[in-house]
């Protein structure tokens, strides 16, 4: 995808952007195994239970809670508001999604200007559902950017010059991920869609839920000759409702037979205690070949990726909490 044409205007040498406060995922993932949870906001104004669930989280000692942007289409509160409450009143790191759907590339800079404000420098660009498949089908789909140019464009903050080429007078720091689908039929185009992410500046990769441990093998074949690293995406099933949803309705996601045969007629707590049983194999799988784990929780329910953060945990004999985020 080409860049934009921009007017840059030479600016006067931009600040340097504020010190991270602590390692960013990058440095971690090199060292760790490294677990980032998502957590969806709230379709309603009552957050006690977004809130809840982050203090669990942050309690297991996740390294970053990411927020979806409103997620298939649908609409919820702001990720940029409960990523700075999660930062200011529990210390957690939050990571926020961008979708190019939503805002115009006016809103998507001023978006941007405010995470930086407000220190919140870990992002995924992701383009995001058409909006005729939300809650508000007749609203508009902007796509004024492609998730290749926004990716282009938060680097270019990096630089101190805005959208337009004028200078900010300050460099953020963002660290900016890149979304992946591998449960594709071919997997290789997949790949070398993700290698001109990476060239257009991501810095990281996070990839849709898989559940299929072969599946994820051929991922580690297919991307271990990139040189950033890749959170491999795991979400527990909470009911069989909830893996034939997912199979037959959600662009991008793919069940296998094994995995919707045993989530089959399960439901409440016998369907996530399976769920939480499935989950757990795929991590099995994963962690000999990704230090980067994805945890997606469905319908809020925290605990189940709670169970699953502490698994990684014991898996990795990890016991260094004391030195959080990273070992000195």
């Amino acid at each position: 995808v080409p860049a934009r044409d921009v007017r840059v205007i030479e600016p006067a040498p931009a600040k340097p952007a504020p010190p991270a406060s602590k390692p960013s995922l990058l440095e971690i993932v090199k060292q760790r195994k490294t677990v980032i949870v998502e957590l969806d906001p709230p379709r309603d104004l009552d957050i006690e239970k977004f809130m809840q669930g982050s203090k669990a989280l942050q309690d297991a000692h996740v390294d970053a809670i990411t927020m979806a942007d409103n997620s298939l289409a649908v609409t919820r509160m702001s990720n940029l508001a409960l990523g700075y409450l999660v930062q200011d009143k529990l210390g957690a790191r939050p990571l926020i999604h961008i979708a190019c759907r939503d805002r115009n590339m006016i809103g998507t800079q001023s978006h941007l200007m405010g995470l930086h404000a407000l220190g919140i420098d870990h992002v995924l660009a992701v383009t995001g559902d058409p909006a005729k498949f939300g809650d508000l089908p007749g609203s508009s789909s902007v796509y004024d950017l492609t998730s290749f140019e926004i990716i282009r464009m938060i680097k270019q903050l990096n630089e101190g010059i805005a959208f337009s080429g004028k200078p900010l007078k300050q460099k953020a720091n963002f660290v900016v991920g890149a979304a992946f689908n591998p449960n594709v039929k071919h997997l290789d185009k997949a790949v070398q869609r993700l290698e001109r992410k990476i060239e257009a500046g991501a810095d990281y990769i996070m990839t849709q839920p898989v559940y299929d441990a072969k599946l994820i093998e051929q991922i580690y074949e297919a991307t271990k000759h990139l040189d950033i690293p890749v959170f491999i995406g795991i979400a527990p099933l909470a009911s069989g409702g909830n893996a034939e949803y997912l199979h037959n309705e959600v662009p991008g996601i793919r069940l296998s037979d094994e995995v919707r045969a045993r989530m089959d007629g399960l439901k409440g707590p016998e369907g996530r205690a399976m769920g939480v049983e499935i989950a757990k194999e795929l991590l099995d799988a994963a962690m000999p070949y990704f230090n980067g784990i994805y945890l997606m929780t469905p319908f809020l329910a925290y605990e189940m990726c709670v169970d699953l953060t502490k698994y990684v945990w014991e898996k990795s004999n990890r016991h260094d909490f004391h030195l959080y985020p990273l070992s000195k």
